[in-house]
């Protein structure tokens, strides 16, 4: 067998007698586990869930994730159920939709994108009683994006508000 090089202590450096060293590498070992684990039981968001309003008029199912990581992709679902006939369903959506946020797509397209205070407002056009409607957004998260937004939506005929979902987004670095 070959001599050690002269810089190098066989217990020390093989045995790794007296060292700390083995300790700290298993210490951050199991830190790094206990933090996967703690994503895959969601404490860092993205699993979506369902909030939702309803009236007379109309009922608002919104599925969504309310924690989020920087650059994560997700999807947004608005499903209307309209009681009564829908002349023009319109959905108001707080800046916090947009803010921080790259909006990928909105289908199927709205027949008008405005803005009022602020807000995001996507008329859907007619709505029979009785029918269903199903908008889906595909969003990202900017990377530099991090805090809590409101992401309150509210869901109006022409410009009379019928309903409304309060909901916040925390968003993780």
């Amino acid at each position: 067998m070959a001599d050690l090089p002269q810089t190098l202590d066989q217990a020390r450096h093989r045995d790794v007698v007296g060292m700390r060293e083995p300790l700290i590498r298993r210490l951050c070992i199991v830190l790094l586990v206990a933090l996967c684990a703690a994503g895959l039981a969601n404490l860092f968001g993205q699993r979506p869930g369902t909030s939702k309003a309803a009236t007379a008029a109309a009922s608002l199912s919104l599925y969504a994730p309310t924690h989020v990581r920087s650059g994560l992709y997700f999807e947004a679902r608005f499903h209307i159920v309209a009681r009564r006939e829908l002349k023009q369903a319109t959905l108001v959506l707080d800046p916090g939709w947009a803010e921080g946020m790259t909006i990928n797509t909105i289908e199927p397209s709205p027949i008008g994108e405005a803005s009022a205070d602020g807000k995001l407002v996507l008329t859907l056009g007619h709505v029979p009683a009785g029918k269903s409607y199903l908008l889906f957004m595909q969003l990202q998260v900017n990377p530099t994006n991090v805090g809590h937004r409101s992401q309150d939506v509210e869901l109006d005929d022409g410009t009379t508000p019928l309903l409304r979902i309060e909901r916040d987004v925390t968003i993780f670095p």
